[in-house]
This record gives C-alpha cells, sequence and structure tokens, in this order.
C-alpha cells in the first residue's frame, strides 16, 4: 500500500473517532475510558518531548551562545505544542479533568505562555542571563508546575485501578520532579565548566566566553568571568534546595502512588535517565553534569518515613532523616565523584526546617483533598471515568 495514502487513511480514521467527543461540556463530564486513555497519553508524549529538550538545553547554553531558534528549543517546542492543543481539549470539552485540575492546567500552560515572550524580551535586554534562577526562567517553571500538578490530578481521580493506573502516576511524578530539579542543573553543569576551565579547556565555544566577559566588563582570561557564568548562585543554595523542593515532590509521589519505594523509584528513574544522557552529551562534545545520586539517600528516607503512621511524627522524624542523609551523601558524591560545592552542615538546619513545615503542609492538603493513595479507591468510583 501507498505510504502516503495508508497516512491519510489512519488520519481519516483518526478524526472520524475523535469529532464525535468534540462538544462543549463541564469540568467532570463522564469520559469514555478510550478518550480518557489517548489525552493521557497525549500528556505522556508531551512532557516526554519537554523533557529531552530541556536536558540539551542546559547542556547546549553551557556551550553555545544563545539561539532562539536552537534545537533543544525547538524540540521543546513540539511538546508545548502538543500541551496547547491538549489543553484546549480539556477547557472546551470537560472531559478527563475535574475543575480544579482543568483550572491548574489552564493556568500552567497560560502562565508558561506568558513567559515564553517575556524570557525572548529579557535575553534581548540582559544579554545571556545564563542562569537558571531568572525571574523569566522561574515563570517557565512555574507555569510547568501547575499543568503537571493538573494532570497529576486528573490521572488520579479518573484512571481506574490497576498496574497501569500506578505506572503512568509514577512516570507523571517523574515529569515533576524533572520540573522542579531542572533549575539546581545550572550548579550541577556549572562545576563541571569551572573544572574545564582550570584545566585550560574551557567547554564553552570562545563566542560565548567572550560575550559573557563583555556582560561583565573583564578579560576573558579572568576566572571571575567562568564563576560568573558558571555558578552565579549562592552554593548554599543547591543543598538547601535539594532538602526541600527535591523531597517535598518525594513526599507527594510517596503519599499518592501508595507503594513502598515509590519516592526512590521516581527519583532513581531521574537519576538513572541523567546517568544514560551523561555519556550521550559527552560522546557528542556537549558539556557533562554532575549527576545528582545523592538525592537517592533522602528519597530511601522519606520512604522509610511512611513506616510511621502518625502523620505529624512521620513528617518531623522524616524530614530530620532525610535532610542528614541527603547532607551525608552529598559529602560522599563530592569525595568519590563530583558535585557542586558543599556547605557547613549547619546550613541544613534550614533545610530541614523548611521540609518539616512542607511536609507537615502537605500532609494536611493531601489529606484535606482526599489525594492519598489510601483515598484512591473512593475516589475512582465517585468520578465518571469507567
Amino acid at each position: 500500500m501507498n505510504p502516503v495514502a495508508s497516512l491519510r487513511r489512519r488520519a481519516t480514521s483518526a478524526i472520524e473517532w475523535a469529532l464525535p467527543y468534540w462538544t462543549r461540556g463541564k469540568a467532570g463530564r463522564e469520559t469514555p475510558e478510550d478518550l480518557f486513555r489517548v489525552l493521557y497519553l497525549g500528556w505522556l508524549v508531551a512532557f516526554s518531548f519537554k523533557v529531552l529538550g530541556a536536558s540539551w538545553d542546559v547542556s547546549w547554553h553551557f556551550k553555545w551562545l544563545r539561539d532562539d531558534l536552537a534545537p533543544p528549543h525547538l524540540l521543546n517546542s513540539v511538546g508545548t505544542a502538543i500541551v496547547l492543543a491538549l489543553t484546549i481539549v480539556h477547557v472546551y470539552t470537560g472531559y478527563g479533568v475535574d475543575k480544579a485540575a482543568q483550572r491548574l492546567i489552564t493556568w500552567g500552560t497560560g502562565v508558561f505562555l506568558v513567559a515564553v515572550p517575556l524570557d525572548l524580551i529579557n535575553h534581548r535586554v540582559n544579554g545571556l542571563d545564563i542562569t537558571s534562577w531568572s525571574p523569566s526562567h522561574m515563570l517557565l517553571y512555574i507555569g510547568t508546575l501547575f499543568m503537571i500538578c493538573g494532570v497529576i490530578r486528573g490521572w488520579f481521580l479518573g484512571a481506574p485501578p490497576g498496574r497501569m493506573r500506578t505506572l503512568v502516576l509514577g512516570g507523571l511524578f517523574v515529569f515533576l520532579f524533572e520540573n522542579v530539579w531542572f533549575p539546581a542543573q545550572h550548579q550541577e553543569y556549572g562545576v563541571y565548566g569551572i573544572a574545564a576551565w582550570d584545566r585550560g579547556n574551557p567547554e564553552a565555544e570562545p563566542i560565548l566566553i567572550q560575550f559573557a566577559a563583555d556582560q561583565i566588563g573583564l578579560p576573558v582570561t579572568d576566572r571571575a568571568v567562568a564563576l560568573h557564568f558558571a555558578l552565579p548562585v549562592p552554593d548554599q543554595l543547591y543543598p538547601l534546595y535539594a532538602a526541600m523542593a527535591a523531597m517535598l515532590v518525594a513526599v507527594c509521589a510517596r503519599a499518592m502512588i501508595g507503594r513502598m519505594f515509590s519516592a526512590t523509584v521516581v527519583i532513581g528513574v531521574y537519576v538513572a535517565y541523567r546517568t544514560l544522557i551523561w555519556p550521550l552529551l559527552a560522546v557528542a562534545d556537549f558539556p557533562r553534569s554532575a549527576v545528582p545520586v545523592f538525592l537517592l539517600a533522602g528519597a530511601l528516607a522519606v520512604d522509610l518515613a511512611f513506616l510511621l503512621r502518625n502523620p505529624v511524627v512521620r513528617a518531623l522524624v522524616g524530614s530530620l532523616g532525610a535532610t542528614l542523609l541527603l547532607d551525608q551523601a552529598l559529602r560522599f558524591q563530592n569525595a568519590m565523584f563530583m558535585s557542586p560545592p558543599l556547605v557547613p552542615p549547619t546550613t541544613m538546619l534550614v533545610g530541614w526546617a523548611g521540609i518539616a513545615a512542607l511536609w507537615l503542609a502537605a500532609e494536611w492538603s493531601l489529606g484535606r483533598y482526599r489525594l492519598r493513595f489510601q483515598d484512591s479507591d473512593a475516589v475512582v468510583s465517585a468520578t465518571a471515568t469507567p
């Protein structure tokens, strides 16, 4: 059969299948099982494109001068286009989401789309703005955060019980973790960048180094240029962010997935992915990064804390254990391999206080909105999806 004709026939069949569903409706309407699967498969594909583009994007910006049409941006844009299409479907038809999930997805997509032109303007005005922690970049992460949280809620409430429900929920939490952890990669790439500079073999192209030097008014031979470019944020930010933001995602994953070692598996999949793309970037002569293997220790502490039944005790004991293990694991990784700069152990007292407060808030919120695993059977039976 002619490939073009075959493709046309499949496209026609897909359109004929989808058209009857294209009707205006409110969020929470009864969703056919096949449509529900297709919608959330679309989300998995969209987030996969965004993760692949994002992974390449950080490495790209540590090597080349910024380009709006760089390949990582184009790859990410494919995911964004799918996200936009799915958001329109959810908003117009009301299929596959309840009202809260629909709002999270809509607001997340809206914030992301507003952040894109703001980021382009920011780069036109401020040049490189290489740090992942800039305001325009943060809006991109926040928009994606809302978006993924909405998708997680929609799947949690609507998917029928079973192995597939658990696997997809775990996959969505991997995407959530990747988005949350994304800005911390700046320091992970930065330490390799500084090491390459000190060896006299910078990973960045001369045009990028010159641009960075011109921005701060120093000669390209000054090490301060490399430090300003590669490690522009305080050293304390990295371990504190690991203790609070990363472990908060681990707590929510464990509570909602409900399986022992759920948090460790979610973060383990992310670490495995980073480990697999490491040699690919190296072979392609792109900058490498310090893979955050130490996060596994904190995730394990979160999983073990869930053996405690009392939510308050679990949060207080678990936050202390996660903080201590993270600190020690990061120091071990620094001694054995590579990691961002270390900070005094007392710094982690702030991390413990932060994750303790966030963990307590998560325990209350997940219980309040019936998003724990033990609530899922009752929640699923009450939804419209078969």
